[in-house]
């Protein structure tokens, strides 16, 4: 009896179409899951991550769960986890992530899984980091460690939302740093974000992270543009 009167006053609805969902549904309605532009990179062994940082960073291994598009479906789950706090979204697309890596072996020495960090101003003001679930979620699936007390970020910039790529990439002020390095040396690490666009700010940390000794690093994100 209590069900019913909890999604009568609390319905529980679609966060990509905003639609009703059904008793068996959570967090998308299936008609959206079965819209989601899927990438498979992991499947089928697509380096498109990688071609993003090419001559830029080494990577092992790399993946994005899904593509972005402008004004689509995925923009409007990552809108809503960032902005409205539905922390629920990043549980989610982390379970989905992580239970497909762990049936593959790029991913199964994957040791630590590490967030792409916020300026603890704009985690202040947040409230929380949009990847931490995320990065949970895959952590979990993989029986792997996640820390967020190592790969910390110094200069608090403004949002690239509304910026343009070239400007994206030629941000420099988004600067990152490494504290208790003696627990990252010698791991696989799996970087964790929610958008790869330019690879700007993945390269920045990949490029602190390569302080620590004999390390080895990989990357996932929920989308790539």
């Amino acid at each position: 009896m209590i069900k019913p009167l909890v999604n009568l006053f609390f319905p529980k609805v679609c966060y990509a179409c905003h639609n009703l969902l059904d008793d068996n549904e959570n967090t998308i309605c299936m008609d959206c899951r079965h819209d989601l532009p899927v990438t498979n990179f992991h499947f089928d062994n697509n380096d498109a991550v990688k071609k993003v940082l090419y001559g830029r960073a080494k990577i092992e291994n790399g993946t994005a769960l899904f593509r972005f598009e402008k004004e689509g479906i995925v923009q409007q789950l990552i809108h809503n986890l960032k902005y409205k706090e539905h922390e629920t979204i990043g549980f989610f697309l982390g379970n989905w992530l992580g239970n497909e890596l762990k049936t593959l072996d790029a991913y199964k020495d994957i040791d630590l899984v590490i967030p792409v960090p916020l300026h603890k101003k704009k985690l202040k003001k947040r409230g929380f980091n949009q990847v931490t679930k995320f990065g949970q979620q895959i952590a979990e699936a993989l029986n792997a460690d996640y820390k967020d007390d190592v790969l910390v970020k110094i200069t608090n910039t403004k949002s690239q939302t509304n910026k343009g790529r070239f400007s994206r990439w030629t941000n420099t002020d988004e600067l990152f740093a490494l504290k208790n390095m003696e627990n990252i040396n010698n791991k696989h690490i799996l970087l964790v974000d929610d958008i790869i666009t330019t690879g700007a700010t993945l390269e920045a940390c990949i490029n602190i992270l390569n302080k620590a000794k004999n390390i080895k690093i990989s990357i996932a994100t929920m989308a790539i543009a």
